[in-house]
């Protein structure tokens, strides 16, 4: 029996999909052929993707426009503080609203002078990304290009730049209800406390599916797919590359029965 949009109306398994790392490759567009497959697979279950970039990052790596609100059931940007379903905006959220103008500068004016003291073979620009729901903080810089994110990968490794600048704020703001997660290979995020990708199944879990399945690529304690892996209203799945993502829901839904493990 048909759904809306032509798909089919008993779907109740969700597959819920992190960005970087397991659909696509950090900042880069997902690959044609991957693509086709979670087309595929959405014949047979819902699908989902919740990411802590922006809307705009998303859409560009998962289609054209605004197509990707068009090719996921849901789409939740910014760890789900903003709300795709069936191609509709549901809602959005503020960071600011959360935490208040005082501590939101007291924040941004730490990280500032913290990075000025950070010593790096190259810096380029966008340092602190201002999101709906949260802050991303990159030492080297957002707008860095593909080798130097790298680059800064490697040294970050050895020197653990993020780690020693995130060990440094929850000294300063312990106890400010502020939580901060690794993503990606050049920054993290800081948001409110609550405001993980969990805050996704809040609207989730009143829409009547069966089963969550979700994948992530930094399920890791500090990494910004952990509290959702661990959530017990998810199924939660350690992937290496979208390929073994990919592999994985093969496994799951094309050579086995769905409540499969």
């Amino acid at each position: 029996m048909a759904g809306a949009k032509g798909f089919p109306s008993d779907r109740t398994v969700l597959c819920l999909f992190d960005v970087d790392g397991t659909l696509t490759a950090p900042r880069e567009k997902i690959e044609a052929p991957l693509d086709e497959f979670f087309q595929a697979l959405r014949r047979k279950v819902k699908i989902g993707v919740v990411g802590g970039s922006d809307y705009s990052k998303i859409a560009e790596q998962l289609g054209d426009g605004d197509e990707v609100v068009h090719k996921f059931d849901y789409v939740f940007a910014e760890n789900g503080t903003v709300q795709y379903k069936d191609g509709r905006l549901l809602s959005k959220q503020a960071i600011q609203n959360q935490l208040g103008e005082e501590l939101l500068q007291d924040l941004i004016n730490f990280c500032l002078s913290y990075m000025g003291l950070i010593k790096l073979p190259k810096k380029r620009g966008t340092f602190i990304e201002f999101r709906n729901g949260m802050l991303n903080i990159s030492p080297i810089g957002r707008s860095c290009t593909p080798e130097e994110r790298l680059e800064f990968s490697e040294i970050d490794k050895r020197e653990k730049i993020r780690e020693k600048f995130v060990a440094a704020l929850k000294e300063r703001f312990a106890g400010k209800g502020l939580r901060f997660t690794r993503g990606g290979l050049i920054s993290f995020d800081v948001f409110p406390e609550g405001w993980d990708k969990r805050l996704c199944l809040e609207l989730l879990e009143n829409e009547g599916l069966e089963a969550i399945y979700f994948f992530g690529n930094e399920t890791s304690d500090g990494g910004n797919d952990y509290e959702i892996f661990h959530d017990p209203r998810t199924i939660g799945f350690t992937v290496y590359s979208p390929d073994d993502t990919a592999r994985l829901c093969r496994r799951l839904f094309f050579d086995a029965p769905p409540h499969e493990s």
